[in-house]
């Protein structure tokens, strides 16, 4: 009871029979539903090992891709190369979310005076993402340095840096795109009656909501852009897969690459983790499936 003498809602609740008996249910209905799936789940990775290990080329396929002897020896090299990655895919997602909100504001601008400024956004964006990204490296890679740009590196890792920046770019200003467009035009109407410039209404009313609104698919940008930092492999640089290659030049034992895949899954899960858990609090529920 209250000081007043009202009881206090809820304070001595105790749930009926009925209910006791339904939240016994469900919790065998859970505990069976995460037995089955456990038991399943067993069945097939067992039925899938028994497969592969009884297959005739088994020996051989462990010996050349999963020698533990072969797996410590490269792995000092391959997570020195990993770091690179790391560090690449650090710098450029900054570049690239900077550079891909640039475009998409420029793409949204209206009036007939920023035709120019859609136009050049809209075809940066059709010609980076129509070009495969292995050629832009290529391109770049190869021929930026024979240039001899003045003020610029003409290290193969920073042309390589640059494809991923220009290529990832475009998508990623079509993600804000989506975003900006997505804020309903009357928050820009109010915005615009209560005196905001057209700048202010971007700044303080629209890119707020719209950046909120799109950091899962954004996320899930950077996941690929982590894998697909070690593409530069391909000018020559040391990152995880080229270090990788080299370990393997020597005996022609592919585990090193095995290594170097690990590695890479061992980083992008978590980050694929936290991204789901990301868009399941923004409202995505249906973000990353079950798990």
């Amino acid at each position: 009871m209250s000081a007043n003498g009202a009881g206090v809602a809820g304070e001595d609740w105790v749930p009926s029979e009925l209910e006791r008996e339904r939240r016994a249910y469900r919790r065998g209905r859970a505990v069976r539903s995460a037995g089955i799936s456990a038991a399943s789940t067993l069945v097939l990775v067992g039925v899938v090992v028994a497969l592969v290990v009884t297959s005739p080329g088994w020996p051989r396929v462990r010996e050349t891709f999963l020698d533990p002897d072969k797996a410590v020896e490269a792995f000092p090299a391959v997570v020195e190369g990993l770091w690179l990655n790391i560090r690449v895919m650090l710098v450029c997602g900054v570049v690239i979310a900077l550079l891909g909100l640039t475009l998409a504001v420029m793409r949204t601008v209206r009036g007939p005076v920023a035709f120019p400024l859609r136009l050049f956004a809209t075809a940066y964006v059709d010609l980076f993402r129509g070009l495969p990204l292995l050629l832009v490296i290529f391109v770049l890679g190869f021929g930026a340095p024979a240039l001899r740009l003045s003020g610029l590196p003409s290290s193969a890792l920073f042309w390589g840096a640059c494809a991923l920046v220009l290529s990832y770019s475009a998508y990623v200003a079509e993600v804000f795109r989506a975003g900006i467009e997505s804020v309903h035009p009357s928050q820009r109407a109010a915005a615009r009656s209560l005196g905001l410039s057209y700048g202010q209404t971007m700044r303080h009313v629209v890119l707020p909501q719209a950046v909120r609104r799109v950091v899962p698919p954004l996320m899930n940008d950077l996941v690929s852009l982590q894998k697909d930092s070690g593409l530069i492999a391909v000018l020559g640089v040391i990152d995880a897969i080229r270090a990788a290659q080299i370990e393997t030049a020597t005996d022609f034992n592919f585990t090193p690459y095995v290594v170097a895949g690990a590695l890479f899954v061992c980083l992008t899960i978590p980050m694929a983790r936290f991204t789901d858990h990301v868009a399941r609090r923004q409202g995505f529920h249906g973000a990353g499936g079950m798990l």
